[in-house]
């Protein structure tokens, strides 16, 4: 072969590394935010598993809030004032007070009393993950969203690559060979899961992407100002007027809620700009077989109502943009609604996972076996998992404050390269089972120091148990040694 021909094929094959690279790379951030946003869907749930002694409370009167609320600014004396006070109301899902300063947060008893610091720094660091892959906001919440928008197309156009996929849509081979029962677990998952799977992607995309629109309207229309830009979808900043004046009454705002609008439920109290005459507070409020994330129903200072922001019922476009939120993260219809959500999430993940190792086996028919790739996938597969729950134990072992997004990323770059040099170290089922047991040790050791935590706590670790039992035990149902 010649010199030059030589040189071409040489381009021809960086060139076709650099894409599969490319590709594993994309397909590595899909699957862990896949993984994190299974996980991210009961986060409510995992905050209170992370402080399960936290006293707990279905309700709170508006004067408790309002002693709350004054005990909180008193604690923030001599501190710069804080621009938001946050009031979590208890709900379902979380049935805890939480008030949140620019200084911290605090859960509070019945009686409104502050009683200990809000902890879950883990949980915090597993959405931080789904959303923004822990990077600086701006630049990881665009990159989600754009692979939101790849894993439409790849749903889209995997159905269309595959005529036979609705006929097969129940045709598993579970204890044929592995390539055989790889691909129909993908082909039928990805069957079974199609329109949770647009749904995820396609509002994930909205929500990610959504922000490049609003950057080009702000600069065309408000000046670059980006809060005035979302004011105008869900409610602006009020005024501001720095002059002290005394703590806004909320309680006399909630009492107005539970008379005009007795049919909501009020999840969250904010005040613009605490302790100032531009003061105003805002009440967050659940609406009842409704998608939009709440309404948000404007008081002044005094507690007198002004107004609501018509995310219920204003125009379409403001409806639609609040109902994304629900959609996405499955916390609509309770209980049942956020199971399928972590069935259909983790269904997702066998999809992302057997799919990329479909394709490295397809390589290797052709003659391109790629061990180095092949050990990629692995360390991203099971790594992820087993780094989240180190991260978990960390947690426990250091504080709510122990760096959990640098112990993930370093240590998912650690696995990688140790599994691309030695492909063959650690097999898919080795690592499996350890991940397994490592759940159910983590399940063990939570339960039995948390015994007197609510039952939907201890519930919890019992769905770990189970699920660690499955990890470790599942090539007994399978007939299989391996998995990839």
């Amino acid at each position: 072969m010649s010199a030059p021909r030589r040189g071409i094929a040489r381009l021809v094959d960086s060139a076709l590394a650099g894409h599969a690279a490319i590709g594993l790379i994309a397909g590595a951030l899909m699957y862990v935010i896949a993984l994190s946003g299974t996980l991210a869907v009961v986060f409510e749930h995992w905050q209170r598993w992370e402080q399960p002694l936290v006293a707990e409370t279905p309700a709170i009167s508006p004067q408790a809030v309002q002693h709350t609320v004054e005990s909180a600014l008193a604690a923030d004396a001599g501190k710069p004032a804080s621009e938001h006070l946050f009031v979590h109301l208890p709900t379902d899902d979380l049935p805890r007070t939480v008030v949140t300063t620019d200084h911290g947060a605090h859960y509070v008893d019945a009686a409104g009393n502050i009683v200990a610091p809000e902890a879950h720094g883990w949980t915090e660091f597993l959405l931080a993950l789904h959303i923004n892959l822990n990077l600086p906001i701006t630049i990881g919440i665009l990159i989600v969203g754009a692979l939101g928008s790849m894993l439409a197309a790849l749903a889209i156009t995997g159905v269309i690559a595959h005529p036979r996929i609705f006929r097969d849509a129940f045709r598993m081979r579970v204890r044929g060979g592995r390539q055989l029962a790889q691909a129909d677990w993908h082909n039928r998952l990805g069957v079974w899961t199609l329109p949770f799977t647009l749904t995820i992607a396609i509002t994930g995309a909205a929500i990610g992407l959504s922000s490049i629109g609003a950057t080009m309207i702000a600069k065309a229309y408000h000046g670059g100002d980006l809060i005035e830009t979302y004011g105008a979808i869900f409610g602006g900043e009020p005024e501001a007027d720095p002059t002290p004046a005394p703590v806004a009454n909320v309680a006399a705002a909630l009492e107005a809620m539970q008379a005009r609008f007795p049919d909501v439920r009020p999840t969250y109290v904010t005040i613009e700009e605490p302790g100032t005459a531009g003061q105003r507070v805002l009440v967050l409020a659940d609406h009842a077989r409704r998608l939009i994330y709440g309404e948000t129903y404007r008081f002044d200072a005094a507690g007198h109502y002004l107004d609501k922001v018509g995310l219920s019922d204003g125009p379409l476009g403001r409806q639609a943009a609040a109902s994304t939120y629900k959609l996405h993260f499955g916390n609509f219809g309770g209980i049942p609604v956020e199971l399928a959500y972590v069935l259909f999430g983790l269904a997702m993940c066998v999809v992302s996972a057997t799919g990329m190792s479909l394709w490295l086996q397809k390589r290797a028919r052709r003659g391109l076996p790629s061990p180095r790739l092949e050990g990629f996938w692995k360390a991203v597969v099971w790594g992820a998992p087993i780094l989240i729950v180190v991260a978990c134990w960390m947690r426990f072992a250091i504080g709510p404050k122990a760096p959990f997004a640098a112990l993930f990323w370093i240590g998912l770059a650690v696995a990688i390269v140790g599994c691309m040099v030695r492909p063959e170290a650690l097999s898919p089922v080795t690592l499996r089972r350890a991940l397994g047991a490592m759940i159910g040790a983590t399940a063990i050791v939570h339960l039995l120091s948390a015994l007197t935590a609510p039952l939907a706590l201890i519930a919890i670790d019992v769905v770990l148990l189970a699920v660690a039992a499955v990890l470790i035990g599942v090539d007994r149902v399978t007939g299989r040694a391996s998995t990839g």
